[in-house]
């Protein structure tokens, strides 16, 4: 049975690539002609395999019905030592001071920070200072805290390094933009892609090339460009001017299988990587989680869903996913975890449903903040609109989410389910408490510390691993799971952190344990919340 693949097989099947202005040609020759410093050729010329030659000719033969070049964005995801950044750089000069030059242009480097922005500067520096012809036709500005910049002496066009996290993009016009392992811009770096983005729409024949290992999650700019790419790869888009250039496994294939390793790094044939070191890392990943996913995504190009720290196994999470109907689950005992945040955090409900042959169905309520949203998702690089207008996330009035609102959604549930017992977090939430547990609801306080979220957490593990877990597919609360970064303690239990403190949210993951602990201790005790005799139970 054939499975659909991203992986670029034109770049090793000897199929045709049209050039019918000869402009790849052109491209692959001024490439040929350059010299690198570690270079082993004769003259140290830039040494370009048949793979890298088919990757340039790809990109600047083919033309449209204008004869401009066809190819606008290129996603080029490649694992770690395949370098990448070396074709990168002298792609740059091509623009620079090769046949693809503008009179004027703007080539920028863009990465995560200024280190690694200057990572691909001083490649392409290099390349520069080797040959005397450019030497003579450039100026290099190398300084340590001031921008880096080559000037072309002949044209006035200059190449420059820029980190995602400045701002001085805006009013650029780039010719050559180069984003350089996107899947570590924060969410800063949005508007930096933005501003060139824009900026590259005010001048014709612009090239952006992306060039990235794998990341991790499922939303964001990063994520983004990725699941686009993947889509034209797989036919699923039509878009001539986007050229996908992903080395990824297919999926369930052995990741320990030496031929994979090959297959995604088509460097390590020619001695680009330390086969023996890579076995080194592999034997370790085998027995070590953490270390496993760091080699996946960095050696396999594999794009994990989830931090660097799983919480659970994913695959698995995602393999459960089933439209139950509300209805058909309203007679089944349902437990709650509610975690109220007043504007930094979501406010999160999740709701577990026991069947009687042991399984859990969870679905949860996510409440945000209105007030400065637009804001809050360029600086968190969440798609809090788009969830909103698809139902999964409601958003408050105001720069606060009013406990009223969570108080109305606990008592919505309520009324359409067999609510044995609510289990919430005290923090800022005991007044609204105590009114619903006045009303007859029987709330329980279940603080947040690792003597009662630590046995909760690992609950919730293993009834995900242990495949006892359903649920809708709610984006939010998967973007939850999967920025949590599980750390066990030496007791053994799971204490549950963020994967990233500052833009991170964790609210969802932390309420499907206490609901989910909820479901999974009791048969039923609802006799003792009910009536006069309610009280709040502490852990």
């Amino acid at each position: 049975m054939s499975t659909a693949s991203t992986y670029p097989h034109w770049l090793f099947d000897g199929s045709p690539i049209p050039d019918p202005l000869g402009h790849g040609e052109r491209a692959v020759q001024f490439l040929r002609a350059l010299k690198h410093p570690a270079s082993t050729a004769p003259k140290q010329a830039l040494q370009l395999a048949e793979w890298q030659e088919r990757i340039v000719r790809r990109i600047y033969g083919p033309v449209d019905e204008d004869g401009e070049r066809l190819v606008r964005e290129v996603f080029l995801m490649i694992p770690r030592g395949n370098r990448k950044t070396s074709l990168a750089a002298a792609l740059s000069i091509l623009h620079l001071l090769g046949p693809q030059r503008l009179p004027g242009g703007q080539i920028i480097f863009a990465a995560a920070d200024r280190k690694q922005s200057s990572i691909g500067f001083r490649e392409a520096a290099n390349i520069v200072r080797e040959d005397r012809h450019l030497i003579r036709a450039t100026k290099i500005y190398d300084p340590t805290n001031a921008p880096k910049t080559i000037k072309s002496l002949r044209d006035g066009s200059t190449l420059e390094a820029a980190s995602s996290d400045g701002k001085a993009m805006h009013g650029t016009t780039p010719s050559f933009v180069l984003v350089d392992e996107i899947h570590a811009w924060r969410s800063a770096g949005r508007e930096l892609w933005e501003a060139l983005q824009s900026g590259m729409a005010k001048r014709p024949g612009g090239l952006t090339v992306i060039a990235t290992t794998a990341g991790r999650g499922r939303e964001g700019l990063a994520a983004e460009r990725y699941n686009y790419a993947r889509k034209i790869a797989l036919g699923e888009i039509d878009n001539p001017s986007f050229l996908p250039i992903i080395f990824e496994p297919e999926k369930g294939v052995d990741w320990l299988n030496e031929t994979l390793w090959h297959k995604v790094n088509p460097g390590l044939s020619l001695g680009f990587h330390d086969l023996k070191k890579l076995r080194t890392d592999a034997k370790e990943a085998v027995d070590n989680p953490a270390k496993r996913y760091e080699f996946q995504q960095y050696n396999l190009n594999i794009w994990h869903g989830n931090s660097r720290d799983p919480l659970f196994n994913f695959d698995t999470y995602d393999a459960r996913q089933f439209e139950d109907d509300e209805t058909d689950l309203e007679a089944l005992p349902c437990y709650l975890g509610v975690d109220y945040a007043q504007s930094g955090d979501l406010a999160a409900v999740v709701a577990a449903w026991r069947f009687d042959d042991g399984q859990i169905a969870i679905k949860p309520w996510f409440i945000v903040a209105g007030g400065g949203l637009q804001e809050r998702e360029k600086n968190e690089g969440r798609p809090y609109q788009r969830w909103i207008d698809e139902g999964h996330l409601t958003a408050s009035d105001g720069p606060v989410i009013p406990q009223k609102d969570v108080q109305d959604l606990i008592r919505e549930i309520c009324a359409r389910h067999n609510v044995e017992q609510i289990a919430y977090d005290p923090w800022h939430f005991r007044v609204a408490a105590m009114e619903l547990l006045g009303e007859g609801l029987p709330m329980i306080e279940m603080r947040q510390g690792p003597a009662t979220m630590g046995p909760a957490a690992g609950d919730l593990v293993r009834a995900v691993n242990g495949r006892q877990i359903r649920h809708n597919g709610n984006p939010v609360l998967r973007d939850n799971f999967a920025g949590v970064a599980a750390v066990a303690g030496d007791t053994g239990n799971i204490r549950m952190t963020k994967a990233d403190p500052k833009h991170g949210h964790i609210d969802g993951a932390v309420t499907s344990a206490m609901a989910v602990s909820r479901a999974l201790a009791g048969e039923s005790n609802k006799s003792n919340y009910t009536g006069e005799d309610a009280e709040i139970f502490t852990f």
